[in-house]
């Protein structure tokens, strides 16, 4: 099957992920998709299913032995709102010299490119095995990551993350920490606030808390080679009451922190809890702090994957503010950079699109870094 065919099916696949449950799908027919493709290539192929039967990663592999390249990507994509986009956002459409749908620069369109650039290889005995993986669930919960990491495969010297980076190789970016903040108080009539406690106060004590740390993390660390060089701290949504004349029985506050490569998350998690927590004693209300994070990424900025990027790239690397799966695959040993066609600015957009003139280059660069790696 050519390129172009081979997205228009991937973007037809509806496999957003999200941790709403009524808008979460499954990626199994994305992953079944790749398989045949690639075993129809010659691959091995191993699909691992995560706990959710709907979902699974994919390892496709050519040649064997140590070392080797992996070529990474999800297959899960945002959800979106088809009011805002001018077409189906499951039916690709090619126009003004772009490929438009949901997911075709985050990052399904990313796959049609390898696959096109693994052809070249399958009739070539490699001296290291070439790796396709395909992951789940990247955009809600890195559980897919999370699953390789633990069950400690792929293995392999190099990888390459095709996330949409306008084809400039990243050997750094920022964690993320997501944080949801509950604070029970009780409920009651507002003409007498001693028949209650107010969750909302507290929230207000909690948020200043918040607000402090912020301002001593940006004080206390920075990396100027990141555009925003400090770690941040975004307050990004609350709900708290039902009415105006009831004390407010229940306030929740979700908030997200990006830190620095380097800084201890544990430590910074344990910072949050020791400046909240006492609140509940002071306040007699129960508070609760829920952690999801995905840890900062950083590759030795000349280690052997950045040159040969670099070097195929003329880019010198640099560094972006949001999370891959990178810092998994590193834990597992690779030499790993992050590197695709799309851009960052349509990802998580309306009329998302992948423009016709990086389809070529990638593939020309995917050829030679598999040239480089395996052969």
């Amino acid at each position: 099957m050519q390129l172009i065919p081979m997205l228009q099916r991937l973007i037809a696949a509806n496999s957003i992920s999200s941790v709403n449950a009524d808008i979460d799908q499954g990626n199994r027919e994305v992953i079944e998709l790749l398989a045949q493709w690639l075993s129809d290539l010659g691959f091995a192929t191993e699909v691992m299913p995560l706990a959710d039967p709907r979902k699974a990663n994919l390892i496709a592999t050519l040649g064997s032995g140590p070392g080797g390249l992996v070529l990474a990507g999800h297959t899960d994509t945002v959800p979106c709102d088809d009011s805002l986009w001018s077409q189906d956002p499951f039916k690709m459409v090619e126009k003004n010299h772009r490929l438009y749908g949901l997911g075709t620069c985050d990052m399904k369109g990313f796959f049609p490119l390898v696959i096109e650039a693994a052809k070249q290889f399958v009739s070539t005995p490699l001296k290291q095995p070439l790796i396709i993986l395909a992951t789940a669930d990247e955009e809600s919960s890195m559980a897919g990551a999370q699953m390789l990491a633990a069950a400690g495969r792929p293995r392999a010297r190099y990888a390459l993350i095709g996330e949409p980076t306008g084809m400039k190789p990243i050997n750094m970016h920022k964690g993320i920490m997501v944080e949801k903040l509950v604070i029970e108080g009780r409920s009651g009539h507002s003409s007498d606030p001693s028949l209650g406690r107010n969750a909302m106060e507290t929230m207000h004590s909690a948020l200043g808390e918040l607000l402090k740390l912020r301002d001593e993390l940006r004080g206390s660390h920075n990396n100027p080679a990141f555009q925003v060089a400090y770690p941040t701290m975004n307050l990004g949504c609350i709900h708290g009451g039902n009415n105006p004349n009831r004390i407010c029985g229940r306030c929740e506050l979700g908030f997200e922190i990006r830190p620095l490569p380097g800084m201890d998350m544990t430590a910074l998690q344990q910072q949050i809890s020791e400046r909240i927590l006492p609140l509940q004693q002071r306040d007699d209300v129960m508070i609760n702090i829920d952690h999801y994070c995905v840890p900062a990424f950083a590759t030795e900025p000349h280690s052997s994957m950045v040159k040969i990027c670099e070097a195929l790239t003329h880019h010198s690397c640099e560094s972006v503010s949001f999370a891959t799966e990178a810092p998994y695959l590193k834990d597992l040993g690779m030499d790993v950079v992050i590197l695709g066609p799309g851009s960052v600015q349509q990802a998580h957009q309306p009329d998302e699109y992948l423009p016709l003139e990086r389809i070529q280059p990638t593939v020309d660069f995917l050829i030679q870094l598999i040239g480089r790696c395996c052969l």
